[in-house]
């Protein structure tokens, strides 16, 4: 976990602040943040907002985006982080909305899809990713992409 060292050090030296929010990655990214010692000054906080119901009220996802669309799609993801930037105008917002199995796909989703968006400066990144192996494979393979992505853009 080089690189997330290194990113968490960016962080903390530029003094950006982030957020995070997770669906499929329950808690893993914010949980990794805040095992390092000083990332009260740049951590905000981190929401799991599991259910679509928590994705509108919290984070003011688009009711119409989660019936069009489905949780696990690019503008759930976009919509993800333009309303954690809404509630806490952090310089980076996180958002993971996937599906890390073994249940839950269907033959346009499967097991291992994940949209990460990533806002940074408020300009919007939004990444579709497949990932194979088990629940807590694609949710660490998740996690490792969105740092490595975060040390490209800052």
């Amino acid at each position: 976990m080089p690189i997330i060292k290194k990113v968490i050090d960016k962080l903390l030296k530029k003094n950006i602040s982030i957020s995070v929010a997770e669906s499929c990655t329950g808690g893993l990214i914010s949980s990794t943040i805040t095992k390092y010692s000083g990332v009260s000054k740049i951590f905000s906080y981190g929401i799991i907002s599991y259910s679509n119901k928590a994705k509108s009220k919290y984070l003011s996802v688009s009711k119409s985006n989660l019936s069009k669309f489905g949780a696990v799609s690019k503008e759930v993801a976009e919509d993800m982080i333009n309303g954690l930037y809404k509630n806490e105008k952090t310089k980076i917002c996180i958002s993971t909305t996937g599906i890390a199995g073994p249940n839950g796909a269907t033959k346009l989703k499967p097991v291992g899809l994940v949209y990460i968006g990533i806002k940074v400066n408020k300009s919007n990144y939004i990444f579709k990713k497949i990932y194979k192996g088990k629940r807590l494979d694609i949710q660490r393979k998740t996690r490792d992409f969105v740092f490595s992505k975060i040390n490209q853009l800052i």
